[in-house]
């Protein structure tokens, strides 16, 4: 009796599965590079359209935090500073300088810089600023030692799990609210203790249900 089938056909349940293997590697390769945002990556330092130094800003002048980022006490994001913040100072202060030129115009027409945003979290995640400021997280225990970046690049993952790490141990990252905005604060020996006397002052309840972020 003759075949039904060719012979080839014997080869199929194997093809069927280096082919299955084959499109299941090249979408996963895909989605991994393709959809993993950039703002994930620890050590993103993108060039920016002013070469603004925190270094000399944050760290050798002192200047607070809040005086650029002057929403993050009472908003859900931390604003960039509009051009005439900067030439508050800057109408005396190395007036003039070509490296400041885009600024000036900024300030003169109204067109906004076209900074580059570096810390960032999903559309899909809800995150709260001034819910976490307000409770003594400090500000370079997500973004670093910005005091000693000339450009600031990404020094924290924010990734789920790492935001849980805080969620779960609130009492190992919490300060005074004195030194929030203190971004050379060291944690002292006696963190712990001290941090568990801050979240029962301080009220701090963080939730790790899904709803919490994802809403």
């Amino acid at each position: 009796m003759s075949a039904i089938f060719p012979k080839w056909t014997n080869r199929l349940p194997l093809l069927i599965v280096v082919g299955g293997g084959l499109v299941a590697t090249a979408v996963t390769a895909g989605v991994w590079y393709y959809f993993t945002p950039k703002y994930f990556r620890v050590g993103y330092q993108p060039i920016q359209p002013v070469a603004f130094s925190h270094a000399t800003h944050a760290g050798q002048l002192g200047i607070d935090c809040r005086y650029c980022h002057n929403a993050v006490e009472k908003s859900w994001f931390s604003n960039i500073p509009s051009s005439s913040t900067c030439m508050n100072c800057h109408n005396q202060v190395l007036k003039g300088d070509p490296r400041l030129a885009l600024v000036s115009e900024s300030a003169a027409t109204g067109k906004p810089i076209p900074w580059v945003q570096i810390h960032r979290v999903p559309d899909f995640a809800y995150f709260n600023h001034s819910a976490h400021v307000n409770k003594g997280v400090g500000c370079s225990t997500c973004h670093g030692r910005v005091d000693q970046m000339p450009l600031v690049w990404q020094e924290k993952s924010l990734q789920m799990e790492w935001c849980l790490e805080c969620h779960r141990n609130p009492e190992r990252f919490l300060r005074p609210k004195s030194e929030v905005y203190n971004i050379a604060y060291e944690p002292p020996a006696n963190q712990l203790e001290l941090g568990r006397t801050l979240v029962k002052d301080y009220n701090v309840k963080p939730q790790v249900t899904c709803s919490t972020c994802h809403r």
